[in-house]
């Protein structure tokens, strides 16, 4: 069943920006050394570098002293753990588990596309993180190594209602995810089970009483996508948010590949006045990454809309500041893998104090990090380079007729 309304944002949160695993990491330290029950982690990539190595025994060190800790890693952004680190996380009592392992056919069997690429943490029901942080130091790129200059990447440290959220998200994810592998192996007693697990487990935290809110705290709002439940969620508020804007638009995005009525929207926003200013990957990491975006520039140049792009290093980030006002932080790139297949979440947050520290951030990297696209010298550019951005916008939309989606 598709999902027709956006959530309410509720108030009572406190919402702390952080930018790069260097702020991420020891918030995270902080949280995991406190908690007394339980710590979950869902990531796209753990990396095998110093962040993965701390990170290793930073939830080793917790589950020997009797947390629960859950870890779940995606297939394609972690295909595998270092065997030393898969013995001292089993040695230790974590409970890992890696999300659609790609198998011989790898990415070559559709289905295998929807990727586990959101990134959350929940520490004891009482803290949440969510962002485009990976398990993954800012000066290193497992693809390019080390880099000159750290990536640019955002998350939030949550305390307040949907804390509790995230937790029944995660919970929901974990038991799903043995049922599967069991159902998969034709053990459908142990299926079940897992399923009734999840469910008294999901009953426990509902008879849980909620933490304390702070009436004069922060609105804000959990968005997920999934391909069930939650398909368009993320994009219907960037699209409703947009719609709204009166002033100002800014939006930091790594994958920048917007569909039909999302690239109109911020065509009509210019049009109507307001200044939309998008900061962009400007490093070749991919080619469809690098060249697929390309030909979508041509409208939003014509409208007015600025493009900058990000140039010291790779730019990673998934966030937005519309009117000074309105911000969303998470893992869900403007793009048709994240938009359509991938499992992604955002929190997006309504204050104006929180919404100026993000715009602050963001304009600083457009104003002395990032590169004017000129609109006449996009025009002219290359043929050579319009025939590779045209080859691989056409093979990204030949992809997506062959497994039917639309965008």
């Amino acid at each position: 069943m598709r999902d027709r309304r956006l959530p309410p944002l509720q108030a009572g949160h406190h919402v702390h920006l952080l930018q790069g695993w260097e702020e991420l990491f020891p918030a995270l330290i902080e949280a995991i050394a406190r908690s007394a029950r339980e710590v979950r982690i869902e990531t796209y990539i753990f990396a095998a570098d110093s962040a993965g190595e701390q990170m290793v025994e930073v939830l080793a060190q917790a589950a020997r002293r009797g947390v629960a800790v859950h870890l779940v890693m995606d297939g394609v952004g972690t295909p595998v753990l270092p065997p030393a680190w898969a013995l001292r996380l089993d040695a230790a009592g974590v409970q890992w588990r890696i999300f659609q392992p790609l198998g011989r056919l790898g990415l070559l069997i559709p289905s295998r596309w929807r990727r586990l690429h959101r990134k959350l943490c929940v520490v004891d029901g009482r803290v949440a993180f969510c962002g485009g942080i990976n398990v993954l130091g800012d000066w290193y790129d497992p693809n390019h190594g080390v880099l000159a200059a750290p990536r640019l990447d955002f998350a939030v440290r949550v305390t307040g209602p949907l804390v509790r959220e995230v937790h029944e998200v995660m919970v929901q994810f974990w038991w799903r995810l043995q049922a599967g592998r069991k159902a998969r192996e034709a053990d459908w007693a142990t299926a079940w089970r897992m399923l009734e697990q999840e469910r008294r487990q999901l009953d426990a935290l509902h008879l849980t009483p909620p933490p304390a809110t702070r009436p004069a705290g922060l609105r804000a709002a959990l968005l997920l996508r999934d391909n069930l439940r939650y398909r368009t969620r993320i994009e219907k508020a960037y699209r409703k948010a947009i719609a709204e804007a009166h002033e100002e638009i800014v939006i930091a995005n790594a994958y920048f590949l917007p569909g039909r009525k999302l690239r109109r929207a911020l065509v009509l926003a210019a049009q109507r006045g307001v200044r939309v200013r998008l900061l962009l990957q400007g490093r070749y990491e991919y080619f469809m990454q690098f060249h697929a975006v390309r030909p979508v520039y041509a409208p939003l140049l014509q409208a007015g809309v600025e493009i900058h792009e990000y140039s010291p290093s790779f730019l990673h980030a998934k966030v937005a500041v519309i009117d000074g006002r309105w911000a969303t932080v998470g893992s869900s790139n403007l793009d048709p893998l994240s938009l359509l297949l991938a499992r992604e979440a955002n929190v997006v947050i309504e204050d104006a104090v929180f919404a100026q520290q993000l715009r602050t951030r963001l304009v600083r990297a457009i104003d002395h990090e990032g590169r004017r696209i000129d609109p006449q010298a996009y025009a002219h550019r290359p043929w050579q380079q319009r025939l590779l951005d045209r080859l691989a916008f056409g093979a990204l939309r030949l992809a997506l007729f062959l497994i039917g989606r639309r965008y």
